[in-house]
């Protein structure tokens, strides 16, 4: 398992193409509180159930403050795919060599069927305006995590 950030350390920046293939930035957001969150594989139901959450919700969380990204392996057109099918309203960013994983302790050995293997750790990562870990949150689940994530958030 890659070492999991800390809350109050600087997360690390990163550049990621969006589903249209537009450079997205971590830098982007100054300001802004985000929440950065992975999920293994675009269009898989665990990870529809958790994109669609995040969109159903995304208004209440930016009424608070909170932006959203998403980051998986998935390269951008299967990024944009996803996106249109669900309409999701948020960016999705591709982490094809899974660098980004690497660095916020989101990617390493999980379950799976019975066998470990390595991979994306379904992870949430909330940052505030400077960059700076507010909250962690590794191996959760997709189902209910939007809601137990707002509960967390006071939103």
């Amino acid at each position: 398992m890659t070492q999991k950030l800390l809350v109050g350390t600087q997360a690390p920046d990163f550049a990621l193409l969006d589903a249209d293939g537009t450079k997205v930035s971590l830098s982007d957001y100054r300001g802004r509180n985000v929440i950065v969150y992975f999920y293994p594989k675009a269009a898989t139901p665990g990870c529809t159930t958790e994109a669609c959450d995040f969109r159903d919700n995304l208004a209440s969380l930016q009424g608070k403050g909170y932006d959203v990204i998403g980051i998986s392996p998935d390269g951008p057109e299967a990024l944009a795919k996803f996106t249109g099918e669900f309409a999701l309203t948020f960016p999705l960013l591709s982490d094809e060599d899974h660098k980004v994983a690497l660095a916020y302790g989101a990617w390493g050995e999980k379950l799976v069927d019975g066998e470990i293997v390595e991979g994306l750790v379904r992870s949430t990562v909330v940052l505030d305006g400077e960059g700076t870990v507010k909250l962690t949150q590794y191996q959760v689940s997709a189902q209910g995590h939007v809601q137990a994530l707002k509960e967390e958030l006071g939103v």
